[in-house]
């Protein structure tokens, strides 16, 4: 089993250029093991994590409802955002400057076959970089992600997640709101959840800017430990 995991930060880029490197990544790791299976070929197969931030762009999961979107091309257009439905799970969401967003491309083969465990372990990666902030987040059951005040009015959410999986070979993933502008999150129905609120790490600790390289030191910190895995 190979646990080393190759980062790359891609800096800002195209939502539609990130997900076709994406695709890359992920149809090598399942061209791989399709040979190891037909020809027994004993070929290691990869792991990747991508650090990127996007252009303001929202998103449809293959499950969502276009009803979702509160824009038309025109208003899109004014707001200098795209839009794309995209093969993950999950329903609409906003990318934008301020948000890590994290795209594992693992083979779970290498660390484990369960894809319920790998959406629990990438929230508490999450919960777990936000506690060292000050911050009890948690899951809200049925919704996927990490939220603050789960079960209260006031409930809302931090970080939200969408992934892909085939043969155990994961792409997409979560996108935690650092110091994102939340006012593009208007134009949307989160995730399809209707009445609750959305949030920044920035817009809970009071502070006008956090600084996310440390954000992504601490996220990669707990990736380490809980998936058992090396960055290369």
């Amino acid at each position: 089993m190979n646990k080393t995991v190759q980062l790359k930060d891609l800096g800002t880029k195209d939502f539609k250029e990130t997900w076709d490197y994406q695709e890359t990544l992920f149809k090598a790791i399942l061209d791989t093991k399709i040979k190891n299976r037909r020809e027994d070929a004993g070929l290691i197969t990869d792991n990747h994590f991508l650090f990127v931030e996007h252009p303001h762009v929202y998103t449809l999961g293959k499950s969502g409802d276009l009803s979702n979107l509160l824009l038309s091309e025109a208003q899109l257009a004014e707001k200098g955002a795209t839009f794309y439905k995209i093969n993950r799970g999950g329903d609409i969401t906003y990318h934008g400057p301020g948000q890590i967003v994290g795209y594992p491309i693992l083979d779970l083969d290498n660390f484990f076959t369960d894809i319920h465990k790998y959406l629990r372990f990438l929230e508490e990666v999450i919960i777990l970089t936000l506690a060292e902030y000050g911050l009890k987040t948690e899951r809200s059951p049925g919704e996927t992600g990490v939220w603050l005040d789960v079960g209260t009015p006031f409930a809302r959410k931090i970080c939200a997640m969408g992934v892909r999986a085939s043969r155990w070979v994961t792409m997409h993933g979560f996108a935690l709101n650092v110091n994102a502008d939340l006012g593009y999150f208007d134009n949307i129905i989160p995730c399809g959840i209707r009445g609750k609120a959305v949030t920044t790490l920035n817009n809970e600790l009071k502070v006008d800017l956090v600084n996310e390289d440390e954000v992504k030191a601490k996220i990669l910190k707990h990736f380490e430990v809980l998936f058992e895995a090396e960055f290369v």
